[in-house]
């Protein structure tokens, strides 16, 4: 078993002074055109440096994958100097900066979009409340959307990141491909199991294939996914092992998962003797980095993680103490801040955006 501290080389060459990745997480703090702000660049630069790499938010690939105000944006060349800036703000005392993008797919809206119907795999809403109902994909949209974020991959490659992390978790547009519930098609991108991963599976190739053609060294790309969904029909998940047993053969230098708790046992009675994250890195079987998450505070929480995985993703514990990193390599858990007040958040460059987000998601650990 791996530590946090032991180095990791990944198959394209790039290679992480230790084990811990910052996750990626909503910041809303990027300008309303998706240009990076100087508290962006300050909130990343403030955690950096400690730890192996930064992911950042969700960058869109094109207009309409927008998911919410304040998000950046890899859509056009435009945005490659303030990219530039965030990489370099990003890649102090050797963290690696990767850049994860997106298409928001149904789980946007009109407001957001300045007026555009949100597109998706299927003009089916999602569920929740004020879903609007997207408009259908038309064949050569989706291959304009693989052309859309082959173009952002060869920005962040012009930018100085380090890799992109497609990102297919979190009923994202990727996933609601693969999704039964969000994909009703009856073409070459839906219906059964394996047309439904089709879009991915030619999405993964063709931006690998860019990485591999720019001649980028040490450039490298992952893949974060969602374990199931609790709509029917939706993403079970066998599904989950079937997709993740695809990727781990493909090009790809790590893939991601997205979980609220590292302890989260499938809600299927198929899967209830194991956590998922053990089933998921028993299922890669080495083939290639799995990056463990789930709600880690301490070095022992760290360590757990890495049990069924290569790598750990640290996320609200980096919010509130930008020196995480530091103390857990030294097994200073006690000195690790574990909550944090309104007083705090200028220092630590936590705009409204994040407040709201901590708010939502840790409201236990905000002290007044």
């Amino acid at each position: 078993m791996a530590t946090m501290n032991s180095k990791l080389t990944f198959k394209r060459g790039l290679e992480l002074k230790n084990r811990i990745m910052m996750a990626p997480m909503t910041t809303k703090m990027s300008f309303y055109d998706g240009v990076v702000t100087s508290d962006e660049i300050n909130y990343y630069a403030l955690r950096s440096g400690e730890i192996g790499a930064v992911i950042t938010g969700a960058a869109n690939v094109q207009n309409d994958g927008k998911g919410w105000e304040g998000e950046l944006s890899v859509a056009s060349d435009v945005f490659i100097p303030g990219l530039i800036k965030l990489a370099a703000a990003i890649k102090k005392n050797g963290t690696k900066a990767i850049l994860q993008i997106f298409h928001g797919g149904r789980m946007t809206d009109s407001s957001v979009l300045r007026g555009m119907q949100p597109v998706a795999p299927s003009a089916v809403a999602a569920e929740r409340p004020n879903a609007e109902t997207p408009r259908a994909l038309a064949d050569e949209e989706i291959l304009d959307l693989i052309e859309n974020f082959k173009a952002a991959t060869r920005r962040a490659i012009e930018a100085g990141f380090d890799g992109v992390e497609l990102h297919g978790a979190n009923t994202y547009l990727l996933q609601q491909f693969f999704s039964p519930h969000s994909n009703r098609r009856d073409d070459e991108w839906g219906g059964s199991l394996e047309k439904r991963f089709r879009f991915i599976n030619k999405l993964v190739d063709e931006v690998t294939a860019v990485v591999d053609e720019s001649g980028a060294e040490n450039f490298i790309v992952g893949y974060r996914f969602s374990p199931e969904e609790y709509e029917n029909p939706g993403i079970r998940f066998s599904d989950t092992l079937f997709l993740v047993d695809q990727l781990a053969d493909k090009g790809l230098d790590y893939l991601h998962i997205s979980l609220k708790d590292r302890h989260l046992v499938s809600v299927s009675e198929d899967y209830k003797e194991k956590s998922i994250l053990a089933y998921i890195h028993e299922k890669i079987a080495g083939r290639v980095p799995l990056v463990g998450v789930g709600d880690v505070r301490t070095s022992t929480d760290a360590e757990e993680v890495l049990e069924n995985a290569e790598l750990v993703a640290v996320g609200r514990a980096l919010l509130i103490d930008p020196h995480w990193g530091a103390k857990a390599l030294d097994n200073k858990d006690e000195l690790i801040r574990q909550e944090i007040s309104n007083y705090d958040r200028e220092e630590l460059f936590l705009a409204n955006g994040v407040w709201g987000f901590m708010e939502f998601m840790m409201p236990d650990r905000l002290g007044k």
